[in-house]
C-alpha cells in the first residue's frame, strides 16, 4: 500500500525558519501571527511550514510548542533534536531500512518511489528527497543513541550501594585450550570459587594470578 511522506514546498524557507526559532522566544502558540511578527516571515511559504513543523513534533495540534521544540533551541541539542524529528517523519523509510540517514540520494529515491508509488521525476518526489537531504544535514542521529548506552550505565550503577557486594558470581569457569602436539588439542576446564568481598582489589589479585600461572600470554 502506497504511503504519503511528509514534504516542504520550500525547504530553504523551512530551514531558515529553524534558524529563527532558535533565537526567538517561546511563543504560548506557534501561529501565522507569530511567524510573521516575531520571526519576521511574511507570506504563504511560511504559512506552510507550520504544518509541517506539526509533522516533525515540534508543534503540537493545538499549536503549542512541544519539548521537542524546546530542545532545539538549546545550541547544545538542536541537531539532536532535529534527528528525533526527523526519525519521526520517515518512520516508514526507516522500515525498509533502519540506516536511512546514512544512505546515498539514488537509494533513498528508490525507496521513497517504493512507499508513495509516486514517479522518480514527479516534483512531489523530488521535493520529498530535498527536504529529507536539508534535514539530515542539520540531523545528529549518533549523539543520542551514545548518550541513552551511558544513561543505561549509570542507571544500573545507582543500584548497587557502596555497602553492596560486588556483583561478581561466587564460581565462574575458565575454558581452556591446550596443544599436546602432533594435532591433538586438548581443553579443560577451572573452576573458581570466589569470596564475596566489597574489596575489588581482591579480584583483581585472583585474576592476576589466574593470568600469570595458568593461563599464560
Amino acid at each position: 500500500m502506497a504511503e504519503n511522506l511528509p514534504y516542504s514546498t520550500s525547504v530553504s524557507t523551512l530551514i531558515n525558519m529553524l534558524e529563527k526559532i532558535k533565537s526567538a522566544s517561546v511563543p504560548e502558540r506557534f501561529t501565522q501571527d507569530f511567524v510573521s511578527s516575531k520571526l519576521t516571515m511574511k507570506g504563504g511559504t511560511a504559512a506552510a511550514c507550520i504544518p509541517f513543523l506539526k509533522k516533525m513534533g515540534f508543534v503540537a495540534s493545538d499549536g503549542s510548542p512541544t519539548e521537542l521544540y524546546k530542545e532545539f533551541r538549546n545550541p547544545h541539542k538542536s541537531r539532536i533534536a532535529v534527528g528525533k524529528a526527523f526519525k519521526k517523519l520517515y518512520q516508514k523509510l526507516y522500515e525498509m531500512n533502519e540506516y536511512v540517514h546514512d544512505a546515498p540520494d539514488q537509494e533513498i529515491l528508490g525507496m521513497i518511489v517504493q512507499c508513495t508509488g509516486g514517479e522518480k521525476d514527479s516534483t512531489v518526489t523530488k521535493s520529498t528527497l530535498s527536504t529529507l537531504n536539508a534535514l539530515r544535514k542539520i540531523s545528529d542521529f549518533d549523539t543520542e543513541s551514545n548518550d541513552e548506552m551511558e544513561n543505561s550505565v549509570s542507571g544500573a550503577g545507582k543500584n548497587i550501594s557502596s555497602d553492596s557486594v560486588l556483583p561478581i558470581p561466587s564460581q565462574i569457569q575458565v575454558p581452556l585450550q591446550h596443544h599436546a602436539g602432533k594435532g591433538i588439542n586438548l581443553a579443560y576446564t577451572i573452576n573458581l570459587n570466589l569470596p564475596a568481598t566489597k574489596d575489588i582489589e581482591v579480584f583483581n589479585a585472583i585474576f592476576k594470578s589466574l593470568k600469570e600461572h595458568i593461563l599464560g600470554d
